[in-house]
């Protein structure tokens, strides 16, 4: 569970600004819930998504997400985990394999956080925003996603990570816009 709650390059959660902002988004939380809870509810209504907003800078260390409010899913599920991390509550990444379309021809990876509740184990959340059509929200033990695997080649990507995968990290710092990162969203080959 230690791997779940270290800092890393990218969910720099002993980061000064990350330090600061976890204790004053959970302000009087009352237990790992409510901390998680706030901090969810913060990321996902504070931070603007990158496909939203007509806001060309790519983030994705946790640290540069706080600075500029905004990111795509992978950076906004980053800064979660940081915050979480700092208040000491074990954090994870996870992902899904989406169609960008019913057509299923092509796919790319979505980011989303696990986090480890005291009275319900590891919990699904998403804080990459709400906008007609997509909700999320913080309900456990029930899990409320905006996205549900159905098409095939879709799927829930098997397990929990304590840092970013390679390819979305490769992703976010070879482009410079976020259009580009639109038009080159990763993707994870799973094995046959």
């Amino acid at each position: 569970m230690n791997e779940f709650l270290q800092p890393t390059d990218i969910i720099d959660s002993t980061h000064p600004t990350i330090v600061a902002a976890a204790v004053e988004i959970a302000g009087d939380a009352i237990d790992d819930e409510d901390v998680a809870s706030r901090c969810f509810m913060w990321v996902r209504d504070a931070v603007r998504h990158s496909s939203d907003h007509p806001i060309e800078i790519v983030t994705y260390t946790a640290s540069d997400v706080l600075k500029h409010r905004v990111g795509f899913c992978y950076a906004k599920s980053h800064l979660l985990a940081a915050l979480l991390r700092a208040r000491s509550i074990p954090t994870a990444l996870c992902y899904q394999r989406l169609a960008f379309d019913d057509t299923a021809s092509s796919f790319f990876l979505h980011g989303l956080v696990a986090v480890h509740l005291k009275r319900h184990g590891w919990y699904r959340v998403d804080p990459r925003g709400n906008k007609p059509g997509i909700f999320s929200d913080f309900t456990p033990p029930v899990e409320s996603l905006p996205y549900s695997p159905t098409l095939k080649g879709e799927m829930n990507v098997p397990g929990i990570f304590p840092d970013a995968m390679t390819c979305v990290v490769s992703t976010l710092r070879q482009w410079t816009t976020a259009a580009d990162v639109r038009a080159n969203l990763p993707d994870f080959a799973p094995e046959v």
